[in-house]
Parts: structure tokens; sequence; C-alpha cells
């Protein structure tokens, strides 16, 4: 990590951490216990009144199972608003590193098209390689709180939804409680896209 920790936004930093930790569904003492660092000044620090040092930003890193430079997003633009709202291509942060189950199990890579975790939805685009998303289990399909909506960008999608195997190509979208049993993959031989809006926050798959 290179980043000068002397020249960085407090509020911002910690902004950044509080919205990690609540998408993990960890609380602040859930993360004191993981770090050298009192539940008192963990919340000084989210709330931008207590500066963090090299050190201890590591071990909230890892403490979070991100990569330190994830809490210094590259932000650009003419005003204020629009560095904090708006996020370039090329500016993008990739979230498949911060999942449970590895890309190659999921089948897709997740790239990160909202200026922020927090709130109560989020935008990620997700790219489907070529032959990817083989189950372990043709049954096996994930579950959890929330509700999903999507559009396919390019090429076609398998998606296996409760007992139901649906096809979808270019242009086709869908919304379902994500508590329905739910699998992507890629039978395809060519890359397949997809936009996405996630309700809650969550970055555990």
């Amino acid at each position: 990590m290179d980043t000068d920790l002397s020249q960085t936004d407090a509020g911002q930093l910690g902004s950044e951490i509080r919205e990690v930790r609540k998408a993990r569904g960890l609380t602040l003492n859930d993360l004191s216990a993981a770090v050298s660092c009192s539940t008192a000044y963990l919340s000084r620090i989210e709330l931008g009144s207590a500066k963090v040092s090299s050190d201890l930003l590591q071990e909230i890193s890892s403490a979070l199972s991100v990569a330190p430079n994830w809490f210094f997003p590259k932000q650009s633009g003419n005003g204020p608003l629009e560095r904090k709202h708006v996020v370039r291509a090329e500016n993008r942060r990739a979230l498949s590193g911060m999942y449970t189950r590895t890309a190659e199990e999921l089948g897709f890579e997740d790239e990160l098209l909202s200026s922020t975790l927090s709130g109560q939805c989020y935008l990620i685009l997700s790219r489907f390689r070529p032959g990817a998303g083989t189950p372990p289990d043709p049954l096996e399909g994930y579950t959890f709180e929330g509700e999903q909506h999507a559009i396919v960008l390019t090429g076609e999608v398998e998606l296996r939804l409760g007992d139901e195997i649906i096809v979808l190509r270019e242009g086709d979208s869908f919304s379902y409680p994500s508590m329905i049993a739910h699998r992507f993959r890629n039978r395809t031989k060519k890359e397949a896209t997809m936009v996405w809006a996630m309700s809650p926050i969550r970055i555990s798959w």
C-alpha cells in the first residue's frame, strides 16, 4: 500500500471502513475483537475523528478480508459532488476478491458500479467467462434474504431458479427475491455480461 495516510481524508477513510464492515455483517465489537484496537477507538475512526496508522489499517483490512487499497477509491472530476458520486469506467473497484467463494466456483467476476457500499442497494457489473459456473452439485443454489434485479448486456447466461432452468440472452432482464435458490453459468464460448441491482448490501457470497 503506497497511500500516504497523513494526507488521507480521515472522514472518507472511516466511511469506507464502516461500509465494508457493515457489508460483511460485522459489528464494531466483532471487528475490535479481531484487531488491536478498542471498540471506542474504531468508532472514532469510522466517524473520521481519529487517525489510522499503516499497521492498524493492515489489521483492519485483514480482518475484513479486503486489500488495504480498497479504502482509497480513485476519484476524478471537476467538482466535489462529481468526485464523490461518479465512478469512471477506469476507476471501478473489483468485488470478486472480497467474496468467500472463488470466481471459478461462482462462475463470474464482479466490479462495483456504485460509488459506495452504503445505502439500501448497490449496482455491480458481472463478467461470465466462457464455460464458467459449473456447480459442484447441479442442484446447488444460493439463497439469502434480499432481492436481485439484472439485465443481460451481452452474451447468454443460464439461470437456475428454483427447479427451473432459464436461458437469458442479450436484453433480457429479471427480478426475484433471493430466497429462491439460484445459480448462474455461461455454457457458451463467448463472454457474457450483466448489470445487477442488489439489496441489501452484502459481500459475503
